[in-house]
C-alpha cells in the first residue's frame, strides 16, 4: 500500500512538470531591427513589388489622393530552427510586407503608409526599425499600415517613404 501511495505521488510529479516543460523552455525574445536589411532581402530574393511604396511610422510620404483600407494588420511568422534571430526575423518581415503589398495591390492602392510594429496590439514606430519577437521554432513580425493611393504628381518625387526604389530610406538601395 506504501508503495502504491509513493508511486502515484511520483506519477503525480512526473505529469506535473512535463504539463510544465514546453512553458519552461519557451522563448520570446524582442529584437529591434534594421528596416533596411528586410528590404534588401526583399530586392534580392526578387519579392518586393518596386511600384509599392513602404513609409514607415515617422516618415514624410507624397500626398494621399485616398486612404483606401485604414488600419491593415498582418502578423508572420517564420520557422527559426538553425536560424540567427537576425536572419529569422529578416524572413519574418518580408513576410509581412509581401502581405501588406499584396493587399495594397488588392486595393488598388500603390503604397502603405503610416506603418509600425503592432506585436499583440501593441505599437512600436520607428522610421529606421522594426520589432521582432524570436523564439526557439517560430518568429513573429506584426506590422499595421494604412492602403493608400498615393497623388501621381507626388509619387514619383522622393520624400523619406519609398516613392521609387533607391529613391529613399525604406525601399531596396540600388
Amino acid at each position: 500500500m506504501k508503495m502504491s501511495v509513493t508511486m502515484a505521488r511520483l506519477t503525480a510529479l512526473l505529469i506535473a512538470f512535463s504539463l510544465c516543460a514546453p512553458v519552461a523552455l519557451a522563448r520570446d525574445v524582442k529584437h529591434h531591427m534594421p528596416i533596411q536589411d528586410a528590404l534588401e532581402l526583399g530586392k534580392a530574393e526578387g519579392k518586393l513589388d518596386e511600384e509599392i511604396g513602404f513609409y514607415f511610422s515617422g516618415q514624410t510620404n507624397p500626398a494621399v489622393e485616398t486612404k483606401l483600407a485604414p488600419g491593415v494588420v498582418t502578423n508572420k511568422r517564420t520557422n527559426s530552427v538553425e536560424k540567427t534571430p537576425k536572419e529569422a526575423c529578416q524572413w519574418a518581415m518580408l513576410l509581412a510586407l509581401i502581405e501588406l503589398q499584396d493587399r495594397a495591390r488588392k486595393e488598388g492602392g500603390n503604397a502603405i503608409i503610416n506603418i509600425e510594429s503592432y506585436y499583440k496590439k501593441k505599437s512600436f514606430k520607428s522610421k529606421d526599425q522594426y520589432e521582432c519577437h524570436d523564439g526557439r521554432i517560430v518568429s513573429s513580425v506584426s506590422l499595421k499600415g494604412d492602403v493608400v493611393k498615393l497623388s501621381e504628381e507626388d509619387a514619383d518625387k522622393p520624400a523619406g517613404g519609398t516613392a521609387k526604389p533607391g529613391s529613399n530610406a525604406a525601399k531596396p538601395s540600388k
